[in-house]
């Protein structure tokens, strides 16, 4: 009994040397992640995604190092909805299933007509308005002008240049839909005298921060105007003399639609660093 006893107790487990736990550690982690990365990749390209905020183009509703979650599903999918923008590799068909037409107003982010990269800016122009910007004037949307209402006025230090800027902070309203603008004193803009017809599937955006922001205004990234001074075409390269990295976002094709900004969700901006005076929006769990 005592010899049938001993053979059926385990031996005592010898202790593991450094070499046996890395490689235990490294496998358990190994299985963790090979469960949580497929899972990840799947929420963030059916559900939810996190963007930063890289620039102040957006500027007084989005700053500088906000962390913005980003619905994927408010427009449907298209291949640019993949996250970490695999889109661009995958070989997947154009076009957009379950779409939902974007709302004017809407801060969506997309990707940019010429380049690669990720852009966040507000929709202004949907298919078939006519867009027309006169420099110093209100824009003005199918000949109503987006009415304005001044605010404040802001004073805060700019994240690229570090210069100080004064700016008159307004209330944009348009077909019930309003939203908040900057206009930096001082800035003279660019002339730009253009009447913008926005073609079947495509949309015009802007950028809040009406003085510092590369946008869909900007004609660089736009076909050529007509004689009369009309944009109506998309799919035209950038203009003479511009690289694609430089030129605007021209009109913006249903396809290249991210998803629908919704939520500040947290940030590493600060009033102290930006030294705004005065402080401007709360950036917790805040709604666009």
């Amino acid at each position: 009994m005592s010899d049938a006893l001993a053979k059926d107790t385990p031996e005592a487990e010898a202790p593991l040397t450094l070499q046996e736990k890395i490689v235990k550690e490294l496998r358990e982690w190994g299985i963790t992640l090979s469960i949580f990365i497929p899972i990840f990749l799947v929420f963030s390209g059916l559900f939810y995604e996190l963007r930063v905020i890289p620039s102040e183009s957006m500027v007084p509703n989005l700053q500088v190092g906000d962390r913005v979650a980003v619905n994927k599903y408010a427009y449907g999918y298209s291949r640019h909805s993949l996250p970490f923008s695999l889109g661009r590799y995958a070989p997947l068909p154009e076009g957009r299933i379950f779409a939902s037409m974007p709302k004017r107003g809407d801060v969506a982010v997309f990707e940019h007509t010429h380049t690669p990269r990720v852009m966040i800016k507000r929709i202004i122009g949907l298919p078939g308005d006519t867009v027309s910007v006169r420099d110093g004037q209100p824009v003005a949307i199918n000949g109503t002008p987006i009415d304005r209402t001044f605010v404040r006025r802001v004073r805060y230090r700019q994240h690229d240049s570090g210069a100080y800027v004064t700016a008159a902070e307004f209330t944009e309203s348009y077909d019930g839909e309003s939203w908040l603008t900057h206009d930096i004193d001082g800035e003279t803009g660019s002339n730009i005298s253009v009447d913008y017809v926005v073609p079947e599937k495509h949309f015009l955006f802007m950028g809040d921060n009406r003085d510092n922001s590369m946008d869909g205004r900007n004609p660089t990234g736009h076909c050529a105007p007509s004689a009369e001074g009309v944009i109506d075409e998309a799919g035209c390269p950038p203009r003479s003399g511009w690289a694609d990295d430089q030129a605007s976002v021209g009109f913006v094709p249903f396809k290249n639609l991210i998803g629908r900004a919704d939520t500040v969700l947290f940030t590493f901006y600060r009033c102290s660093r930006a030294q705004a005076e005065p402080c401007m929006k709360k950036r917790l769990w805040r709604g666009l």
